[in-house]
């Protein structure tokens, strides 16, 4: 080696000597009770342009930064780049400070308070995790205070190992070797004994490179099949890398010549297991087929494992049979015949189910539309005798079935209008606030255009009666033929008063 290259090497090595024992970690977790220390590791420039303050403080709550020296706790020892405590109390939580220079350095610890009846501190583990049968080592190696330790023992749950004559374990993982694993480090410091402890929590888990071989799929399988045709039989298995797929095809007279078992295929599963499976071919399927049982076999050091194929003839489609079918048949009339029937029915009785489903529903949508009448009824209102009729069904009649059986409100001339005003205003205001226009219509009503009422205004059209599109109101009409028949009165379209 050349001397050029003796100084960077032994630098190198005095890095990577020291690195292992820096506090590199900005969060940090201590155990009360337990020496603990703080140290930082300057860089190889740090280290040539070297200042002389170095200066260690700490905060915590609202406290500031408190400069720490000798004199601040009989527990503190600093000396180079560390901050030693001895031990580490709940009251050394907080924010330290390490200046150098210009240069500032900041870790957060968190004291933990040890529990009573235990040797280590939960949430100061050290995961471990072994396959059964392979070697576990439990090293107890403590770098910065290995040269100071006076002992170290090692421990299981707490109780010390007494066969252990190292602080060093190694052997084959057994079931029975889960557990947590105590490294006790004794040292010795101004006339104090003091122990720090390391704790490994070992999961002992099983072997993962060896499974039981086993054949996936159902333990019997039927498949249908035809006559004439081909068939493939896929077995497919989980099994270790030296384990063995096979299918027991032979039969008492020896092999039959149709079936035919190709290659296995195996592959590697993402987790490390191995996936096989064989095919097995059965050419012109006959009747020496069926019925038989192929079995697929896996087999190995862990374990067999074996499934069974049986060829089943696939049944031909069956016809309905002939009573079947005849009930059938009878079930579609009946059923036709019923829904002829409720059709009639619904036509004949058509009024009677709207005035059921009105009076079934009880809706009403005529409550935010601003009309006082559900209908204004116009008729001719001369009291001669052919005219009787038609006012007898207008004053009396369409009250009678439409108010009071019905509960509509209808606008009769006779009976509503206001005496003293002007007529035609009156009527043209009583048809505005109605939501239907009534016509008892005849050749009288037709004739007389004076009583009828329904002619505009002068300065309006003048001869034009009104209509139901000029209203905005839907008007029915009865003729002379239809006055005398109550039964049509409730077949008015009143539903949507």
């Amino acid at each position: 080696m050349h001397c050029r290259q003796l100084p960077l090497t032994l630098l190198v090595l005095m890095f990577i000597s020291t690195s292992e024992t820096c506090t590199l970690r900005k969060r940090i977790s201590a155990v009360e009770g337990e020496p603990f220390y703080l140290k930082y590791c300057p860089s190889s420039s740090e280290h040539e342009n070297e200042p002389t303050t170095r200066k260690w403080y700490k905060s915590s709550g609202s406290q500031g930064r408190v400069e720490l020296n000798s004199s601040s706790s009989p527990r503190i020892t600093l000396h180079d780049y560390v901050l030693e405590f001895w031990p580490v109390e709940l009251d050394d939580s907080g924010f330290y400070f390490f200046q150098m220079g210009n240069s500032i350095h900041n870790w957060t610890l968190n004291v933990i308070r040890r529990t009573k009846h235990s040797c280590f501190a939960e949430e100061q583990l050290f995961s471990k995790t072994v396959e059964v049968k392979k070697t576990l080592q439990i090293n107890c190696t403590n770098n910065y205070y290995e040269k100071l330790a006076i002992g170290t023992s090692l421990y299981k749950n707490c109780e010390k190992i007494e066969n252990n004559k190292s602080s060093f374990l190694q052997k084959n993982a057994e079931f029975e070797d889960q557990g947590y694993y105590t490294c006790m480090f004794f040292l010795y410091h101004n006339g104090k004994l003091f122990n720090v402890t390391k704790t490994f929590n070992v999961t002992i888990v099983g072997d993962h490179s060896y499974v039981i071989p086993v054949l996936l799929g159902p333990q019997l399988n039927h498949v249908r099949v035809e006559l004439g045709k081909d068939v493939q039989l896929n077995c497919s298995a989980l099994l270790n890398e030296k384990d063995v797929l096979y299918w027991n095809i032979w039969e008492n007279n020896g092999k039959d010549p149709n079936v035919h078992e190709e290659e296995e295929r195996k592959i590697r599963t993402s987790e490390g297991k191995w996936q096989a499976s064989r095919i097995l071919r059965i050419d012109n399927i006959n009747e020496n087929n069926l019925h038989f049982s192929y079995n697929c076999t896996v087999a190995g050091k862990e374990g067999i494992d074996t499934r069974s194929f049986i060829l089943l003839k696939k049944e031909d489609p069956v016809d309905i049979p002939g009573h079947i079918f005849t009930r059938g048949m009878i079930i579609a009339v009946l059923i036709s015949v019923v829904v002829v029937c409720l059709v009639i029915v619904g036509i004949i009785y058509r009024v009677d189910l709207a005035l059921f489903y009105r009076h079934f529903m009880g809706r009403d949508e005529t409550l935010t539309d601003g009309k006082t009448y559900d209908a204004f009824v116009s008729y001719l209102k001369e009291c001669q005798p052919e005219n009787g009729e038609e006012r007898t069904f207008a004053v009396e009649t369409l009250p009678r079935v439409l108010e009071k059986h019905f509960g509509y409100k209808l606008c009769i001339f006779e009976r509503d209008i206001m005496p003293g005003g002007a007529v035609v205003d009156e009527i043209h205001s009583l048809i505005k606030k109605s939501r239907r226009l009534i016509i008892v219509l005849s050749k009288s009503y037709m004739s007389n255009e004076v009583s009828s009422g329904l002619k505009q205004k002068p300065e309006s059209r003048k001869g034009q009666i009104w209509k139901g599109k000029q209203t905005d109101l839907r008007t029915f009409v009865y003729r002379e033929k239809h006055i005398s028949k109550a039964k049509d009165i409730s077949s008015l379209d009143m539903y949507n008063f």
